[in-house]
């Protein structure tokens, strides 16, 4: 009777022998276009957290959260002098405005200012930024100049850094440029309610 073929030769049990002691590991992750070696380094982490993307949110504890808190405790006083200070920049401001005009402006700088505190809890200038490029249709419609607005930005930096340390007043004043430069930017556009220079006006007129 023949033996059968099935039957392992030395040299093949001797192959599955060595494998089977081999422990077993993570294998190296492949690139679909390979380089050199053909593995791929580990991708670094994101900079920015996308909810939507499933990353975690900002972190509200990674600045600076008590004076966050106290921009809060203090939001109506610091928007009353703000828009104190942002009509003493600018007289004119006042006289576009009726009562109602500005009691509505009062209650803008309220929500800048809730904003801003998240800016300054997370050390991180996003959330004045966002706003700032959501808000420029609503107040379109409402009538009032973006420009007015990056005013009360800076009348809310005027009144609110002095009671802030020096890493507190630099992550409020990092928000506030960041929000003023889209405010700016967006009030440029066609529909923006400030007043713009009569010669231009006049040269581009039915344009």
């Amino acid at each position: 009777m023949t033996e059968s073929n099935d039957a392992p030769t030395p040299k093949r049990a001797s192959r599955v022998a060595a494998k089977a002691a081999t422990p077993a590991g993570p294998k190296p992750a492949r690139s679909s276009r390979p380089g050199k070696q053909g593995v791929v380094a580990v991708a670094p982490e994101p900079t920015h957290r996308h909810p939507n993307l499933g990353l975690a949110p900002i972190d509200m504890t990674a600045g600076f959260p008590a004076a966050a808190a106290a921009l809060r405790r203090n939001e109506a006083a610091i928007a009353a002098r703000a828009l104190e200070a942002a009509i003493a920049a600018d007289p004119e401001l006042q006289l576009r405005f009726d009562d109602a005009g500005l009691r509505q402006l009062l209650h803008d700088a309220e929500v800048l200012i809730e904003r801003l505190a998240m800016c300054v809890a997370a050390n991180d200038s996003r959330p004045m930024a966002e706003y700032a490029e959501w808000i420029g249709p609503t107040f379109r419609r409402r009538g009032v100049s973006l420009w007015d607005v990056a005013a009360l930005c800076n009348g809310i930096r005027e009144t609110a850094t002095p009671k802030l340390g020096d890493d507190e007043a630099g992550a409020l004043g990092r928000a506030l440029d960041a929000a003023v430069e889209v405010l700016r930017k967006n009030g440029r556009l066609g529909g923006d309610g400030h007043k713009r220079n009569g010669l231009l006006k006049w040269l581009y007129r039915g344009v």
